[in-house]
């Protein structure tokens, strides 16, 4: 046998191999190769691809009211292929029988056209909108998740604001919406458009006389809401949206404390390709579920109520929830609010309620990361998500605002109340008045005394262990109920939270005796930190936790379970 080996390139050892082609693959290489050296987009894909999600139920609610919004531009590209922006008066000619030669505008006719004459137009424009309502509910419900586990906090204080602009205009952009078919309903809050914006001081009558062209109710005001509606606002909208899903992707998804979770990290899936195959799941499943609610329920059936016409009083009216708290507020403040100063009429008692409150409300909501950074001096990154129960007074404020949002969204219904529970109107609207001021106080009271509670169990579960509910009689003749301990990954939730002490009150006076400029900032500050965490839970220490194992019953330990655990601090000196 030879020994000598004859000399080989590698091209020539790769001859033999089996050669795998793929045209499909190929192309779509190529095609990749080809885009990539025009715009290096290859490096930024495969970061974004590589970029980890946490998984929580939670999070889907902003992927609702993504999925809600993209379903609102498909349908709404649909509809407006057919839809006639024009007040113009016409005879209508459509298959719908009984309004068949009434004189009506061309926005009404064309969505009667819609909804009857053009196959499949009903199903898109209940799909068009039940996405918008879905829209308003889901921003909403998400807002009120990441106030109440505190991921508004630094550094994404930006991106709460642009999610609180984003729900205002969703407001105004769903309004506009539903104000285009023109029948006798959305006229009619056009009309209390009108007037509310009449009642802005000084400048009101300019502003109307400018938006509808000349006095109510015009030709101008249809075209001018199909722009805004269709262009202005989609825009704005869509803008926000993709800064606040950058924002996101460069300050990460904050995720809920657990093992290996830090603020250093992200503990989930990549976006490629788990991330993305369920959230494209999930799109579908919310665009299906939408499909399916529209097919069974209507939703403003225009045909049933008729073109607009000025002279009607529709008493029973109501617009869509989200304006309702707006028109619950414009129902509850009192007559003597519009009075004359100057030579003009100041209509406070509309103003306030139906032009003021929205941009106050989400005003307040913007700037609220910037006032519980002041309160608690806390000026450090946050990424780990806090559960509602370990910050009691920030549940507490938020549960408040959402019961006073409530009341005056049920106060928007005071005639129909009366009416069907036959009652005087003017005690049911004096009740609401009450209620307006007396729930957010109770609810907040109760709200933080639920969460110290709960933090209270959930300290007495670390300490003690869960219940078994086995009894066990020692040999002395006594009974107790075994207790099973909670295992690492159980017990680092309960115990992974900060209970900040409240501020001390530094001396009102320097070294020299002098006092100092900023002692009443201090003070108002200090009081509103002891507002915060003058009660509080702490969480349990290492120290606690063995000292409770070594004793080795279930008795409270010093500093441990009750209301032993519970700290009040008083006012710092």
């Amino acid at each position: 046998m030879s020994t000598t080996a004859s000399a080989r390139t590698a091209a020539d050892l790769r001859a033999d191999d089996a050669k795998v082609t793929s045209a499909t693959g190929s192309k779509a290489g190529a095609a990749a190769i080809w885009v990539d050296e025009r715009t290096g987009i290859a490096k930024g894909a495969a970061y974004m691809m590589k970029k980890v999600f946490p998984d929580h139920w939670s999070f889907m609610l902003g992927e609702v009211a993504m999925y809600s919004m993209i379903i609102c531009l498909l349908t709404g590209v649909f509809l407006s292929f057919w839809f006639v922006p024009s007040a113009g008066q016409i005879p209508y000619n459509g298959s719908y029988v009984p309004l068949q030669g009434v004189i009506m505008s061309e926005a009404y006719s064309s969505t009667l056209g819609i909804s009857f004459d053009v196959r499949g137009g009903l199903l898109i424009r209940q799909i068009h909108h039940w996405a918008a309502l879905m829209f308003c509910v889901a921003i909403t419900v998400h807002m009120l998740r990441v106030f109440l586990t505190g991921a508004f906090r630094k550094p994404r204080e930006l991106n709460w604001v642009i999610g609180s602009i984003l729900s205002m205009l969703a407001i105004v952009e769903g309004f506009a919406g539903y104000s285009l078919p023109d029948d006798l309903l959305s006229g009619t809050g056009i009309r209390a458009a009108e007037g509310f914006i009449r009642s802005i001081p000084l400048v009101g009558s300019y502003i109307s006389y400018l938006l509808f062209g000349g006095t109510f109710p015009g030709e101008a005001i249809i075209p001018r809401l199909y722009s805004v509606h269709v262009l202005l606002l989609p825009a704005v909208l869509i803008g926000l949206f993709t800064a606040h899903i950058v924002l996101v992707m460069v300050h990460k998804h904050t995720q809920f404390p657990g093992p290996g979770r830090t603020n250093e990290n992200v503990v989930g899936f990549p976006l490629m390709p788990v991330y993305t195959a369920k959230a494209g799941g999930f799109f579908f499943m919310v665009f299906g579920v939408l499909a399916l609610i529209s097919a069974l329920v209507t939703i403003n059936p225009i045909w049933a109520y008729g073109p607009y016409d000025p002279s009607p009083v529709t008493a029973g009216s109501q617009p869509d929830w989200y304006m309702g708290f707006a028109d619950g507020a414009l129902r509850l403040l009192p007559g003597f609010l519009e009075f004359e100063l100057f030579g003009f009429t100041w209509s406070m008692n509309v103003f306030l309620g139906a032009v003021a409150l929205i941009p106050l409300m989400y005003t307040a909501a913007g700037v609220y990361p910037w006032i519980e950074a002041w309160v608690t001096g806390d000026k450090r990154e946050h990424h780990l998500l806090d559960r509602p129960r370990n910050a009691p007074t920030r549940t507490a404020i938020g549960m408040a605002a959402f019961s006073f949002y409530v009341v005056l969204m049920f106060a928007a219904g005071n005639d129909i109340m009366a009416i069907r529970l036959q009652l005087s109107i003017n005690d049911v609207t004096n009740l609401f008045r009450l209620l307006v001021f007396v729930v957010p106080v109770i609810v907040f009271w109760v709200t933080r005394r639920i969460c110290l509670s709960l933090q209270r169990h959930d300290r007495e579960k670390v300490l003690h262990g869960r219940e078994s509910g086995t009894i066990v009689r020692t040999a002395e003749g006594k009974f107790f109920e075994r207790h099973e301990d909670l295992d690492e990954f159980d017990r680092y939730k309960l115990v992974a939270f900060e209970s900040p002490a409240p501020l001390a009150l530094p001396s009102a006076t320097d070294l020299n005796g002098v006092s100092s400029k900023d002692a009443k900032k201090a003070r108002r500050r200090v009081a509103w930190s002891n507002f915060f965490f003058k009660t509080r839970v702490e969480p349990v220490t290492p120290a606690e936790l063995a000292a409770a194992h070594h004793h080795g019953e279930h008795e409270a330990i010093p500093g441990g379970s009750g209301h032993a655990a519970i700290k009040h601090d008083k006012h710092p000196h």
